[in-house]
């Protein structure tokens, strides 16, 4: 099949969200990214008609620099976004230096703890405390 043959692409970021995000937080940080000159793999942009979906997000997850996981109350809830997250766990294990930068979007620390542990103990930006251009400006000087 020739269904991956054009698909040569590295990116700085894969975007793992849930879908009911995309309006209130994902879409306007994936545009402002992709402004400043970050190569995003965020579905909107990077899923064709046709493409295989598990194929074209496994793509994105192997070749993608970081994975910035915007951890919501939605995101807990589904499978896709889980196995988003597995994949980017399994880079960081396999003795990848850190892959993983969450985002925190209308959850608690307790709802966090209650999904996955781990996740609590990475340094997370918030999107009550921090701005999509703030949260645009870190992911930017860690790319520098």
């Amino acid at each position: 099949s020739d269904e991956t043959e054009d698909i040569t692409e590295s990116y700085d970021v894969f975007i793992s969200h849930a879908t009911e995000d995309k309006d209130s937080f994902v879409r306007p940080l994936a545009e402002l990214l992709r402004a400043k000159g970050i190569n995003v793999w965020y579905d909107e942009f990077s899923l064709g008609w046709g493409k295989s979906l598990r194929k074209t997000i496994d793509y994105g997850l192997a070749n993608s620099r970081f994975g910035v996981v915007v951890l919501s109350k939605s995101f807990i809830k589904k499978d896709w976004t889980e196995y988003e997250l597995n994949g980017l766990t399994a880079r960081e294990m396999s003795g990848e230096n850190q892959v993983i930068l969450p985002i925190w979007h209308e959850v608690s620390k307790s709802d966090i703890l209650k999904f996955s542990p781990t996740l609590v103990d990475k340094m997370a930006l918030n999107t009550s405390i921090n701005t999509i251009d703030e949260i645009a400006e870190q992911l930017e000087s860690l790319l520098k």
